[in-house]
C-alpha cells in the first residue's frame, strides 16, 4: 500500500501547475557584462528545472511568468530547441509554486489513512454495523442465497470492467478451442485504454482470456467477442440474454469490455455472477493468478492482477474482478472464503472513491463478517486480515 501511495506521489510530483494567464514582467540574472541583460527583482528565487518530454522552452517560460528570452540568457541558449532530461536555471518570484502538488498528496495520503479505518454504525436494531464509504456494497452468501449485509444493493449503478466477467462467460459457453490462434486487429485496440496489445499480434485465445480476467485487457475482451460464433454485434446480444437466463434482473451490457457506461447492474447482480464465475475453474483459476506472461513471438508481455487481493496474497481469493470509469468510481466483485476453510462469501463494492478505498472497503466487510461468522454460519472464525 506505501509502494502505491508513493507511486502516486511521484505522479503529481512530475504534474507542474498550470500557469496564470495574466502577463508578468520578465524576471532576469543580472551580469556586468551587459546593461541590456535581463534583471531580476529582489524577491525572486533560483529555480533548477529539470526538462520533461515534451516541454517547450515558451511553455517552462510560462510556468515561472518568465519570458523565453530571459530563459534563454540565464541559459546561455542560442535558441530555443531543449531536450528532456536538460537542466535550466530560472528565476522566479513564485515561492507557492509547488505548494498545490504537496497539497494534493497530502490529501492523497489522508484519504489512504482514513480508507484502512473501519467504520461502524449502529442499526435499527442497536448492532454495530458497516459504514460504507463507498456507493453501494453486499456479502452474499452463494449457498444459500442469502444477503447476509448490503447498503444499497439494489441501486443500479455502472460496472465499467466487471462487465468482463460475463465476457468470460458467454465466450466459454461454446468450449472454444483455447489453443487456437487469433490476429488482433486495428477495431480491437482502437481508444482500447488500457491493453497490452498492438494490432498485427498473434495471440492465443487462452492469453487472450488471461490478459482479460487478469490485466483488465480492453481489447482482448473485443477480441474475444469479435472471434466468438456471435460476432461482435451477436456477443453483445448474447451477454444480455445470458444475464437474464441467469435473472440478473438489473444488469444490461453495451460492450464486452465495460468501457460505456451503459454497462449498468447492481451489487447485488454482480455478487451471484461473481459466485457463479469464480465457482468455474476456467475462469476462477485465471482469476486468482498474480502474474502471466504472454508470448507472442520472440516478445513477452508479462501481466499483473489489477486485484490488490490477489497480490497481497492474504485472502483466499476464489475470484474477482476490478472496474473503473469515471462514471462507475472504483469497482471490485470478489468471491471469498472465509478463513480456517470457512464459507464461500461474495463481496461485492461498487462505487469507491478511490483504488485502495475500494480494496480496504473489501477487507473491512470480511472481517466485520468474519466477527459475525458464529451468528451468521454457527462457526466461529478469526478476523480475516489485518
Amino acid at each position: 500500500m506505501t509502494a502505491m501511495l508513493m507511486a502516486s506521489a511521484a505522479v503529481f510530483a512530475q504534474t507542474p501547475p498550470r500557469g496564470p494567464s495574466e502577463a508578468q514582467a520578465p524576471l532576469a540574472l543580472p551580469t556586468s557584462a551587459s546593461s541590456s541583460a535581463p534583471s531580476t527583482s529582489a524577491a525572486s528565487h533560483k529555480v533548477t528545472h529539470r526538462v520533461r518530454r515534451g516541454e517547450t522552452l515558451s511553455a517552462i517560460a510560462r510556468r515561472y511568468g518568465a519570458t523565453v528570452a530571459s530563459v534563454r540568457a540565464w541559459n546561455g541558449l542560442s535558441g530555443t530547441a531543449i531536450q528532456a532530461g536538460q537542466r535550466l536555471t530560472v528565476y522566479t518570484t513564485r515561492r507557492a509554486a509547488s505548494a498545490p502538488r504537496v497539497s494534493r498528496v497530502a490529501a492523497q495520503a489522508r484519504a489512504l489513512r482514513e480508507a484502512q479505518e473501519p467504520r461502524f454504525k449502529t442499526d435499527e436494531t442497536g448492532a454495530l454495523v458497516p459504514d460504507l464509504r463507498a456507493e453501494a456494497a453486499i456479502i452474499y452468501n452463494p449457498a444459500t442465497g442469502a444477503i447476509l449485509w448490503e447498503e444499497n444493493s439494489q441501486d443500479q449503478r455502472s460496472i465499467a470492467s466487471i462487465t468482463k466477467v460475463m465476457t468470460a462467460a458467454v465466450f466459454l459457453e461454446s468450449e472454444p478451442d483455447l489453443s487456437s490462434e487469433v490476429v488482433v486487429q486495428r477495431s480491437d485496440v482502437y481508444r482500447a485504454s488500457t491493453t497490452y496489445l498492438r494490432a498485427g499480434y498473434k495471440v492465443s485465445t487462452g492469453d487472450l482470456l488471461h490478459l482479460l480476467l487478469i490485466a483488465s485487457d480492453n481489447a482482448a475482451a473485443r477480441a474475444l467477442a469479435r472471434i466468438s460464433p456471435y460476432g461482435s454485434a451477436g456477443f453483445v446480444v448474447r451477454m444480455n440474454e445470458k444475464a437474464a437466463e441467469l435473472g440478473l434482473a438489473s444488469t444490461h451490457y453495451a460492450d464486452p469490455s465495460g468501457l460505456l457506461a451503459d454497462n449498468v447492474s447492481t451489487a447485488y447482480d454482480m455478487a451471484r455472477l461473481i459466485a457463479r464465475a469464480g465457482s468455474d475453474e476456467r475462469i476462477g483459476s485465471i482469476m486468482q493468478k498474480q502474474h502471466y506472461t504472454v508470448a507472442i513471438g520472440r516478445r513477452q508481455i508479462n501481466i499483473h492482477s489489477t486485484n490488490q487481493l490477489v497480490m497481497k496474497g492474504d485472502v483466499d481469493v476464489l475470484g474477482g474482478k476490478t472496474g473503473f470509469i469515471r462514471k462507475a468510481g472504483y469497482c471490485l466483485a470478489t468471491l471469498l472464503r472465509l478463513p480456517q476453510g470457512g464459507p464461500q462469501v461474495a463481496v461485492v463494492v461498487l462505487g469507491a472513491t478511490s483504488n485502495a478505498g475500494r480494496f480496504w472497503e473489501t477487507r473491512h466487510l470480511f472481517n466485520w463478517l468474519s466477527t459475525r461468522a458464529q451468528d451468521l454460519f454457527g462457526t466461529p472464525l478469526e478476523a480475516a486480515v489485518n
